[in-house]
């Protein structure tokens, strides 16, 4: 089995043995998830925060997530610079994504399809931007598959020509990090993960809701 954080520390000790600074595309699932990916990123990378993320419904609850995301980029201490972009929110792209997959279980086929489709954009803004890298904080939840991830970032990678972090960002404590650094921010707590599908599920409560304050992606998608 890859451990892809020893591959991520080669990776960053290789840069800072030249003395090199490389710009990392980082796509964001949300504010939470993503605050403890830039606190230990940022410590080598120049990073560029990509919010991409059609599948989140309605449009009043994606511009909350949004300005939670732009709030934590603005407040957070970094060794080097972190910046804010923005992608195109069109939820029709999910939804044709998806389409004959609504009645899949949390975590299932629907989800890789969503994956794929904010990956496969990452990697696109990546290689327009000149980036040295592109990623996802996806990887940082206890249930989200990191080989699965990962998998999915080489394969796009592939095509582009932009090479995908490997990352894992639960370890090194990353995801109990992630909770310390939500509550000192106050950061918005979702109780979904974005998709109309996941929310019909946290109305019905097929799933618990962790504790946390990435709930919302803890749940599947």
């Amino acid at each position: 089995m890859r451990n892809y954080q020893k591959e991520l520390d080669a990776i960053t000790e290789a840069h800072q043995a030249r003395g090199e600074v490389p710009r990392l595309l980082l796509h964001a699932c949300c504010a939470p998830c993503s605050s403890y990916c830039l606190e230990y990123l940022s410590q080598y990378f120049s990073i560029t925060l990509f919010y991409f993320n059609p599948n989140i419904s309605p449009k009043a609850e994606y511009d909350h997530r949004v300005a939670e995301a732009k709030r934590l980029v603005e407040s957070l201490p970094v060794k080097h610079p972190v910046s804010f972009l923005e992608g195109t929110y069109d939820p029709q792209t999910f939804f044709d994504a998806v389409q004959g997959l609504e009645n899949e279980p949390e975590g299932g086929a629907r989800c890789d399809v969503c994956f794929r489709l904010r990956l496969r954009e990452a990697a696109k803004e990546a290689k327009k931007g000149g980036f040295d890298y592109f990623t996802t904080t996806l990887s940082i939840s206890p249930l989200k598959d990191a080989d699965k991830l990962n998998g999915i970032g080489e394969e796009v990678a592939a095509v582009y020509g932009v090479p995908h972090l490997p990352s894992n960002f639960k370890k090194k404590d990353g995801y109990k990090r992630s909770i310390e650094l939500s509550k000192e921010y106050n950061l918005y707590r979702q109780n979904y993960c974005g998709c109309i599908f996941s929310a019909q599920c946290a109305v019905k409560g097929d799933k618990p809701i962790p504790d946390s304050g990435a709930a919302a992606c803890d749940r599947a998608g």
